[in-house]
Order: structure tokens, then C-alpha cells, then sequence
């Protein structure tokens, strides 16, 4: 069975930001999202992205009840789905997805693996664009993500 690939926001807004939202276009071939994800993103969707719904909705509002309404509708269809990651990055929402069995990475985990699969040469100017943003990304952090990549 073909691996999917589910993104909450965080991801999808964070790489935007930063001019590299091509990375999981080549990483993944396509990325999956729910409407609640696509209305957060508030952008035109690039055409690899595909909106899918949750075939149970229970899940996701039992998880509204603590986490927002994209990570809880990320989470549910990815509780659907056995062959699924989802890339996530709120720690509350990690969490939850892990105690779930979901198989989860984050933003960072994105930029390792396309560097580790020869999709980018080097995540270093990357991390330096997403310094100067809002997302969380102390020195230790990046050290660690740098030595994943074998960049140190």
C-alpha cells in the first residue's frame, strides 16, 4: 500500500514563508490536507496538494475538544489511514497524534529528509530564513537538525 503524506498548517505556512514550499512537492510527489487546513493556509493551494475529509468525523470532533480544528482533522484522517505521516509541529498536537499510533515528523524533520534524499543541498540558508520568522528554533535545536543532516 502507497505511503500518504498529511500536512497541518505549520508546515505548509512555515515553508511558504520561507520561498521552499517546492521541498514537499519533491519530497512527497503529493500532500494531502483537509478543508480546515486549506481555509488556516488561507493561500491558492499548489496543484500536488489535495483536499481529503476524514471518513469518521468523531475523531476529529473528540479532538477539537483540545487541539484546533486543523490538527484535529489532520490527526483523524491520519488515524484512517495505517500508511500515513503526518507532519506536524505543535507540540500538543504531536503528542496526541503519537499516542494515536499516528507515524509523525515536523517542519524540521521535512527539511532532514530532502536533504538526505538529495532533494536540497543544503538545509543550512533554509534554517537562516526560518530564524527570521516566528517559528521556535533555539541553538541547541538546530544543532541537532544540522547533525541529522550531516552538516556539522
Amino acid at each position: 500500500m502507497r505511503s500518504v503524506t498529511v500536512s497541518d498548517t505549520s508546515c505548509l505556512i512555515l515553508l511558504d514563508k520561507v520561498g521552499e514550499l517546492e521541498i514537499l512537492r519533491r519530497l512527497f510527489g503529493q500532500v494531502l490536507i483537509t478543508p480546515e487546513i486549506a481555509d488556516e493556509f488561507r493561500k491558492e493551494l499548489p496543484d500536488w496538494c489535495s483536499i481529503v475529509r476524514p471518513t469518521n468525523t468523531t475523531y476529529q470532533k473528540i479532538l477539537e475538544a483540545s487541539l484546533d480544528k486543523g490538527e484535529a482533522s489532520a490527526i483523524a484522517f491520519a488515524i484512517e489511514h495505517s500508511n500515513c505521516l503526518l507532519i506536524i509541529d505543535d507540540y500538543k498536537g504531536r503528542r496526541y497524534a503519537e499516542q494515536l499510533g499516528v507515524r509523525i515528523t515536523g517542519t524540521l524533520g521535512v527539511l532532514i529528509s530532502a536533504k538526505l534524499n538529495g532533494h536540497v543541498e543544503s538545509i543550512k540558508p533554509i534554517l537562516h530564513k526560518i530564524k527570521s520568522t516566528d517559528f521556535r528554533l533555539n541553538a541547541e535545536l538546530e544543532k541537532r537538525v544540522l547533525q541529522k543532516a550531516n552538516e556539522m
